[in-house]
């Protein structure tokens, strides 16, 4: 198990509660995903003070080759079915007008979107299998620090909206909607426009947007 990130390295989630998890996955008899070296890769690549949009989704792909670290994004030379990524980029096009191609989101990572799951790992052919495995609380821990300043949270489906709790104080920009998995994308994750609406808030508070598509200034 790769070690916690630098930036992170403080919550109190790296203490006990680490220990127990590692010790958990060292039990598991199925291949688990992302593979160790990723698992922390949403926190490597957003430390706080560079975060200024979470979006949190449910759990890894569990897919082998799928789960990168980083919620929803999907290595490059995949080359399998997009699912929750393919209705990403629908509502990328449809909101903004342009498309994306790259399913590699690290472009959005490096732009300070911190793109975190409920849950950090899973069993292969096991989706939620490790929902109550103790990764609630570093999400919960991550989410309460963040509170620290005005920031863009996105919880898209159910376990990410239980965590709507931890997000304290005034001035963020919270949008809660279906996850864009293929069984719920049209109970309201279509036409939702997410990723104009988190632009025209950053725009507000004079920051520059996010570049959704990876060319557009939208």
């Amino acid at each position: 198990m790769t070690a916690p990130p630098a930036a992170w390295a403080h919550l109190p989630f790296f203490g006990a509660p680490f220990a127990a998890i590692k010790t958990a996955l060292a039990q598991e008899t199925a291949p688990v995903f992302p593979p160790a070296a990723a698992r922390f890769r949403a926190l490597d690549l957003c430390a706080p003070d560079r975060t200024r949009v979470v979006i949190l989704g449910q759990d890894p792909y569990h897919t082998p080759g799928k789960a990168d670290g980083l919620a929803f994004s999907i290595p490059q030379d995949f080359g399998g079915r997009l699912d929750s990524l393919g209705n990403i980029f629908k509502e990328v096009q449809d909101d903004l007008g342009t498309p994306r191609q790259r399913t590699d989101l690290t472009d959005w990572a490096e732009q300070g979107v911190l793109l975190l799951n409920t849950a950090l790992t899973v069993p292969q052919g096991k989706p939620k299998a490790h929902a109550r495995l103790g990764w609630d609380r570093l999400v919960a821990e991550v989410l309460e620090h963040l509170s620290d300043r005005p920031r863009a949270f996105v919880l898209w489906g159910g376990p990410a909206q239980r965590f709507a709790r931890h997000i304290h104080g005034p001035g963020h920009l919270v949008l809660q909607g279906p996850h864009p998995s293929p069984l719920s994308a049209y109970r309201g994750f279509f036409g939702s426009r997410p990723f104009s609406r988190i632009n025209a808030w950053l725009r507000e508070r004079g920051e520059p947007p996010i570049r959704w598509a990876g060319t557009e200034d939208a």
